[in-house]
């Protein structure tokens, strides 16, 4: 897949580009691909969605940003760059400071250090397993202050009550003295985004942020994370399954699928109109799978398995609309609209009939519940 244009009139300035994935792939167990040919750009104040399926490789996709691959992962081609940031002369601050270009795929592992943390910051699924059980949560914070920024012992602990005021901790003062067991999953997650905001990052990376939270400490987090973003200039990067988060939170969505990214664009376009059949199927599942009908709706089939060749369209076996030459050779990423892209022959036709192309309930797919996944 080509990398996307930054050269037209319609593209940021080169400085509010913040990340750029050029053509990256990841390989598991030994070199099978379980990332193929991912491109994409977030930039300056953005807020970009990375939705799928589990396993669809969106995680590995933001593990590679990170430089935090498992073990037996490795990313085997592509490039991942965090733009420089060349302030205005108006400008002071933290926010502020100069930061040059950085290719993230040739940094040493000492280099990464300095990279992760200072300046990309990373809030992930369960905050308690990022966080030492055996100190405190000011602690932790403040001694990730005086190395990164050589603060004293006493300003440390004066900015980290600060932070924790910021993300909405209440009695901050109490809150720094208190160890990771003593708090509630909510009060940890704003920690942990505590600690990721506090060296004054370009890049925020929310991993299925909300996941293990209730739906109104979710919304709590939400606000708390897009408030931070205005307020800060982050450009920040949702990795989910949950579309109704995308839709709230989200300019821009990428689809993903066993590896590929099969949909982009602005978010309610995408979300209003989608352009391919499986973005289709994941917003059908997630506005019909309730309790109060018959059975849950789901996606028939599977995903191929990671490392398989096909010589077609990923998407083709479970899609209700392929056609023959869908399965006969591979299918690009083809303009969609202003902004947007499909891997899909069928897109132009899709968008404008969004909601014709799958049954519209699990009673009419005669094997729905056969082998089938929730989204």
């Amino acid at each position: 897949m080509p990398p996307h244009d930054t050269t037209t009139a319609v593209a940021p300035p080169p400085t509010d580009t913040v990340l750029t994935v050029d053509g990256l792939g990841v390989t598991v167990s030994g070199g099978l691909p379980a990332v193929r040919d991912v491109s994409l750009t977030v930039r300056r104040g953005e807020s970009l969605g990375l939705v799928g399926e589990s396993g669809s490789g969106k995680s590995l996709t933001c593990r590679s940003v990170l430089g935090v691959l498992p073990a037996g992962c490795e990313v085997a081609r592509g490039r991942i760059t965090l733009g420089g940031r060349r302030p205005s002369p108006d400008e002071e601050g933290a926010d502020s400071r100069e930061r040059p270009e950085a290719e993230l795929t040739a940094l040493s592992r000492k280099q990464w250090n300095a990279v992760r943390g200072s300046r990309i910051g990373a809030v992930f699924q369960d905050p308690a397993s990022y966080l030492n059980p055996s100190l405190t949560v000011g602690r932790q914070l403040a001694e990730q202050l005086r190395v990164t920024q050589g603060l004293s012992r006493s300003a440390a602990r004066a900015r980290s009550v600060a932070l924790f005021a910021e993300v909405g901790l209440h009695r901050p003062h109490e809150v720094f003295d208190q160890y990771p067991h003593e708090l509630s999953g909510g009060m940890l997650q704003r920690v942990l985004i505590a600690v990721a905001v506090s060296c004054a990052p370009e890049l925020l990376i929310a991993d299925e942020a909300t996941t293990a939270l209730d739906v109104v400490v979710q919304a709590e987090i939400l606000e708390l994370l897009q408030r931070l973003r205005s307020e800060h200039g982050l450009a920040l990067l949702h990795v989910t399954h949950d579309l109704a988060i995308v839709a709230e939170s989200c300019d821009r969505v990428l689809v993903m699928y066993a590896g590929e990214i099969v949909e982009e664009g602005p978010t309610q376009e995408v979300l209003g109109a989608p352009a391919h059949p499986y973005t289709e199927a994941l917003l059908r599942v997630a506005s019909l799978g309730t309790w109060g009908r018959r059975q849950l709706d789901v996606i028939p089939g599977r995903p191929p398995e990671a490392g398989a060749e096909l010589p077609g369209c990923r998407f083709a076996e479970r899609c209700p609309v392929a056609a023959p030459q869908c399965s006969a050779a591979p299918v690009a990423l083809f303009p969609a609209g202003e902004g947007r892209r499909a891997r899909c022959l069928r897109a132009a036709g899709l968008i404008d009939d969004p909601r014709a192309s799958l049954p519209r309930t699990a009673d009419e797919t005669p094997h729905a519940t056969e082998g089938a996944d929730h989204a």
